[in-house]
């Protein structure tokens, strides 16, 4: 079931965001912070969409919930689609098909246009090929998850109301350090998680490579976008 929002048509132009049923925190830089971008952006909620049932159930049965909360943003007047879980790369291919406008799913589909790309992940163990061929990425492409517990990973996957941010970057700085020393032909990290952005100034500075998220995606394609003619 959908949550409520307004069926009024916006005049401007925004980016529609299909989000998790979810109530932890949502830090600056967080695709689910509306201040996170420099253009207008409006959420639907896809209630019973637990970061759990997502990540590690691989979404069973929630396509049509997202198809659904998708076309109610286009009716309200979406420019285009992006999602509140790199995950759901899996549905890319159904959802674009779905809707007469484009769809964004994950930072994943960053890959194919990068050199030498790792993937730093809310779960290591729940990552696998077929998120990186949906993408058109490398399913070999190296990848580090948050450590087991952790917690910034307790708290997503958890679905836990408080964070402690300081310790949140902690734990996604000794990711990134794990991958670039497992993987040190990495020349660029892509954050998986649209929770992760929050610290990508922390893994740019303990990596010393460039750093790309569901943030930066977004707002290269939506800039791209209203340049059209």
């Amino acid at each position: 079931m959908l949550a409520p929002m307004s069926t009024h048509r916006n005049a401007s132009p925004f980016l529609g965001i299909v989000m998790l049923d979810t109530r932890f925190p949502r830090p600056l830089g967080d695709v689910g912070n509306a201040a996170s971008f420099d253009f207008p952006v409006r959420y639907a909620v896809v209630r019973g969409a637990s970061p759990q049932r997502v990540v590690r159930a691989r979404s069973a049965g929630l396509l049509q919930p997202f198809i659904d909360a998708a076309r109610v943003l286009v009716a309200d007047g979406a420019s285009a689609i992006s999602t509140s879980c790199g995950f759901l790369v899996l549905f890319q291919r159904e959802l674009q098909a779905a809707l007469p406008v484009p769809v964004w799913t994950s930072s994943l589909l960053m890959l194919p246009s990068l050199k030498r790309p790792g993937v730093l992940t809310v779960d290591a163990a729940a990552l696998g090929a077929d998120h990186f061929l949906a993408a058109g990425a490398d399913p070999a492409t190296p990848i580090e998850g948050l450590a087991d517990g952790c917690e910034l990973q307790r708290t997503l996957l958890g679905n836990l109301p408080r964070l402690d941010v300081d310790a949140a970057r902690a734990d996604v700085v000794t990711a990134a350090r794990r991958l670039v020393e497992r993987a040190p032909h990495v020349e660029s990290i892509v954050l998986e998680c649209t929770n992760l952005p929050p610290y990508a100034d922390a893994v740019r500075a303990a990596t010393g490579r460039p750093v790309h998220d569901i943030r930066t995606f977004l707002h290269q394609r939506w800039h791209a976008l209203q340049d059209r003619p």
